[in-house]
């Protein structure tokens, strides 16, 4: 969470665009020193928080066109509000894809951390056997089949997971659905762990092939809708049209594929996918597995998201949906991933 001082300085270029820095100083929070609040706002354009015009004593400070992405949002006060109650963007905001297109989504005190995470899951696998690795990743997949499942509503426990798809022994009083939809995630994360360059590029007709694998024998519609879809908990519309939701895909496949960092391409799949909700059912699973797949193919160490608090998952998504907000969702992906390096390979 930003200091109180930070958000005074957000607030106040926010109400008053073109400032300079001791403008800024003088009139938003003159308690502190003026290097100070040139650090403050270094800081906050590295973030794309804000964003400056002109250059040395000229510089002028702005909000960033970005802001929305990345600005500070307390999300238990924002879920105060009822649905009805709460001002939202309720359409398909296609400027959204330009906008995650041209900005960095991770800073760089991001990045360095999340590549720190990733040398050591690079040298503890380097010390591992081809079949060590594979008993690994089974481990893992049990937990992200589990924990993908239990986000959409399956009562399967962790044990009892573990026991199916294990020993194909199912769990007592439970569907048979329910059943199905575990063994599918574990199916398709073997297809994906002995093809790993599979989504390499991503592309629409391989993201179908993926929900294909995860909705077998769940009397689910394969392929892109051609009808709406609602969903529970929000009042955004996602797009009803099929020819706009394939461009919606190929535009998110596109931007996918351009990004050089491997942490980026896995965040836009996860974030992408699940607000253009190409399918009738079925989004979030299909955009956990193409996120983990675009990490495996690039030897890099997939999520499991294990103990991620299911209602605070979704919270964080539908931030997304409702305000285009990452900063939630993009701490979610931070913390999984530094646990997934701690706990397993």
């Amino acid at each position: 969470m930003l200091a109180k001082k930070v958000l005074r300085i957000i607030n106040f270029v926010e109400q008053n665009p073109l400032c300079s820095s001791s403008v800024i100083h003088k009139k938003a929070i003159p308690e502190i020193g003026f290097a100070s609040v040139k650090r403050i706002l270094s800081k906050l354009v590295s973030e794309n928080l804000i964003a400056k015009k002109g250059q040395g004593k000229g510089t002028k400070y702005l909000i960033s066109p970005y802001y929305e992405l990345f600005k500070p949002i307390n999300i238990n006060k924002y879920y105060e509000k009822e649905i009805d109650e709460r001002s939202i963007k309720k359409d398909f905001n296609f400027q959204l894809l330009e906008t995650l297109n041209n900005c960095d989504l991770f800073t760089s005190e991001e990045i360095k951390k999340l590549d720190i995470f990733q040398k050591i899951f690079s040298k503890n696998i380097a010390q591992l056997t081809k079949q060590e690795y594979k008993k690994e990743f089974e481990r893992l997949a049990i937990d992200l089949s589990w924990k993908s499942s239990q986000i959409e509503g399956n009562t399967y426990s962790l044990l009892e997971t573990e026991r199916l798809l294990k020993e194909k022994e199912t769990a007592s009083g439970k569907s048979k659905e329910e059943a199905i939809m575990l063994l599918n995630h574990k199916e398709v994360l073997d297809f994906i762990l002995n093809n790993q360059d599979y989504l390499v590029p991503i592309t629409i007709s391989k993201i179908e092939d993926i929900h294909s694998m995860l909705i077998k024998e769940l009397n689910v519609n394969r392929n892109i809708r051609i009808r709406r879809v609602g969903i529970t908990g929000t009042n955004y519309s996602p797009l009803d049209n099929e020819y706009q939701i394939k461009e919606a895909l190929a535009a998110m496949c596109k931007i996918s594929n351009q990004k050089k960092s491997v942490f980026e391409r896995s965040l836009l799949a996860l974030l992408l996918i699940s607000y253009i909700q190409p399918f009738i059912d079925g989004n979030k699973r299909t955009a956990r597995i193409v996120s983990n797949a675009v990490l495996i193919n690039e030897k890099y160490c997939p999520i499991s998201f294990r103990t991620v608090d299911t209602v605070e998952y979704k919270k964080a998504m539908l931030l997304f949906y409702e305000q285009n907000n990452i900063t939630a969702f993009k701490e979610i992906f931070i913390n999984q991933y530094e646990f997934a390096v701690n706990t397993y390979f």
